[in-house]
């Protein structure tokens, strides 16, 4: 009898817990930071290409993406004399509306993210600190700069 009810509370534990993981997992708060996780490894890759992708709409209307590509390239890696960077997220925190300039149209339900970026440079040790806005745009995380 005493087995059965270990089992029992075995499986109540494990079925907790996977539920847990599920809805950590899939909350929007992680997807959010994922997203710019996902976006700052293509940058430290120079994958400049697939962190654009990652450009919101009103971001792509602001850089054009061959420009992004050549910016980014140069400025980061040709004038800070870096092939890459380490970096560190903060916090997530939920907006309910945000607008990325005082021209653009607010945004609801929106996340914030702070980030830290670490570069060894030519110009000695490096950190550049800049907070990102994730949002859904069509059912896909987007990210966005601040212009206010």
């Amino acid at each position: 009898m005493k087995k059965k009810w270990a089992f029992i509370f075995l499986i109540l534990v494990i079925i907790i817990g996977c539920s847990l993981f599920i809805s950590i997992q899939f909350s929007p708060k992680h997807q959010a930071k994922e997203t710019v996780e996902l976006f700052y490894n293509y940058e430290q890759d120079g994958d400049f290409s697939d962190s654009w992708a990652l450009f919101h709409s009103q971001m792509k209307n602001k850089f054009n993406k061959g420009a992004y590509i050549q910016d980014r390239a140069h400025v980061f890696m040709n004038h800070f004399g870096v092939e890459t960077f380490d970096y560190e997220l903060g916090d997530v925190e939920e907006l309910s509306e945000w607008n990325m300039s005082n021209e653009t149209e607010p945004l609801n339900d929106v996340y914030r993210v702070s980030v830290i970026q670490y570069y060894k440079s030519k110009y000695g040790n490096l950190q550049l600190s800049q907070e990102i806005f994730v949002t859904k745009e069509e059912d896909v995380w987007k990210v966005l700069w601040d212009y206010n």
